[in-house]
């Protein structure tokens, strides 16, 4: 098992794509299932984001079907920003990764990816990460700016994403 977590625009899922490729394993996206579950619920995502902010059951419905969907796939990407703390909290055996890049090159991915400029990306982004950020502590009492849980921390915007993906093949196949 595996997660691999980091901020928008840091290349997570570009990342879990490339692995699930190489691996054959399966790849769950945390934040296909937040889409998943605003549909469910038939809200938009800004809207679940905001009661998500209010209400901390959504948050753990969310975990909850990961940890079930990586307990059933076993060999599983978990893709998410809380996925190696989840990992972690429920004893989950995975190799933790964390993709970092600076705010500017996130905003220029996000905005390239968004069709807006990298401003109103960085600006968007911001908003986004604050949320999250409170929510997290809040609800979770994780800050997801420590980084000490992580044994892989790849810094994204100095690798090509076929670089990362051997980068975390190779602490993969390293016994712990």
């Amino acid at each position: 098992m595996l997660t691999v977590s980091g901020l928008p625009g840091s290349g997570t899922t570009t990342t879990c794509e490339l692995l699930a490729q190489l691996l054959g394993w399966e790849h769950l996206n945390a934040g296909a299932l937040f889409r998943q579950l605003a549909a469910e619920k038939g809200l938009g995502l800004a809207e679940l984001a905001r009661q998500a902010e209010q209400d901390g059951a959504i948050d753990r419905e969310l975990d909850a079907r990961m940890v079930a969907a990586a307990r059933a796939c076993g060999q599983v990407i978990l893709e998410g920003r809380l996925s190696g703390w989840m990992a972690l909290r429920h004893g989950l055996p995975a190799l933790r990764c964390w993709l970092a890049a600076p705010v500017h090159v996130r905003a220029e991915r996000v905005g390239r990816r968004d069709s807006q400029s990298p401003a109103a990306a960085a600006a968007a982004m911001r908003d986004r990460e604050a949320s999250e950020r409170r929510r997290y502590r809040a609800f979770h009492g994780i800050d997801y700016a420590d980084l000490s849980i992580y044994p892989v921390v790849v810094d994204t915007s100095e690798h090509r994403p076929e670089e990362i993906a051997q980068c975390i093949l190779t602490r993969l196949s390293q016994p712990e």
